[in-house]
């Protein structure tokens, strides 16, 4: 995870950098729609290290809004789909955790196009881009028989608060920082293609249902203990544990997911006040 900091710092600096450069100025404002596909993947407890780790099969769709040829601005939606399997990564498999989750994205994001660039034109028809921003997400970790995880006592932090069992214990959604890096091409007058890879961090640790401690097998009341320790890990020879403070997930450390995908857009010009189609020899958006 330190890795994919040290990528967010990086374009970070580059888009702050962006907001010196003078960009050449449009004739026309456009907009752009379309849908884009690909696959998610999930970083976290029961994922550390591997980015293509249970990927899955993703889509959504995306409006960009261009003033000039080096910024855009973005609204997306995306319906990802996550998992984690300590079997499956190898990392830690004698603890036997799974989950899968379905998340709903909605993200606004600011583009820097490190060369000039618009759909339509055979002149700026391509660039590598950087981007970032923010977004609201909704997630819901299930087991692998379709249980709802946040409604079971599974993970403790210690905090005194003990939930009963059908009571969500965290928040099922959650803040992230979305960024990361892609490639425009303009295919056509009226059609762009860009493929991406993008990074979420998160601002919840709870997105596969791992956090912090197990619970102590006292709280039987409230506790599955199928799904909070499948394997008896904790458990002492009279399959009873009532020891405290046994770590069950890296509660330092919040969750990260990504998406690499490719988008198809349409491209629809929005004229200003003054003539759109004046002086056909600058680098606007009407050149082709």
């Amino acid at each position: 995870m330190k890795n994919r900091k040290k990528v967010f710092v990086v374009a970070l600096f580059v888009l702050l950098f962006g907001l010196f450069l003078q960009p050449e100025m449009a004739s026309c404002q456009v907009l752009e729609v379309g849908a884009s596909a690909g696959l998610s993947s999930y970083f976290g407890d029961l994922n550390p290290k591997g980015p293509f780790n249970q990927s899955k099969l993703s889509g959504g769709f995306v409006a960009r809004f261009y003033n000039n040829v080096r910024w855009a601005f973005r609204l997306s939606y995306t319906r990802e789909t996550v998992a984690g399997s300590d079997r499956v990564s190898g990392y830690k498999p004698e603890r036997g955790l799974a989950f899968k989750s379905t998340i709903n994205d909605f993200a606004l994001l600011a583009e820097f196009n490190f060369f000039n660039y618009f759909t339509g034109s055979k002149r700026s028809r391509v660039s590598p881009y950087l981007f970032g921003g923010f977004s609201l997400f909704t997630f819901n970790p299930k087991a692998e028989d379709g249980t709802e995880l946040c409604k079971l006592l599974t993970d403790v932090d210690y905090d005194g608060q003990i939930p009963e069992n059908g009571t969500a214990k965290y928040s099922r959604s959650a803040l992230s920082i979305p960024f990361g890096m892609g490639v425009k091409y303009s295919i056509g007058k009226k059609v762009g293609l860009a493929v991406e890879w993008r990074f979420h961090y998160t601002f919840t640790d709870w997105i596969d249902d791992c956090h912090a401690y197990y619970p102590t097998y006292s709280n039987k009341k409230a506790l599955n203990v199928q799904y909070s320790d499948p394997t008896g890990f904790t458990a002492d020879e009279n399959n009873a544990n009532t020891k405290e403070y046994v770590q069950r997930g890296n509660f330092s450390d919040n969750d990260w997911f990504g998406y690499l995908n490719v988008s198809l857009v349409y491209k629809f010009i929005l004229p200003k006040k003054d003539k759109c189609y004046s002086d056909a020899n600058r680098n606007s958006y009407v050149t082709y």
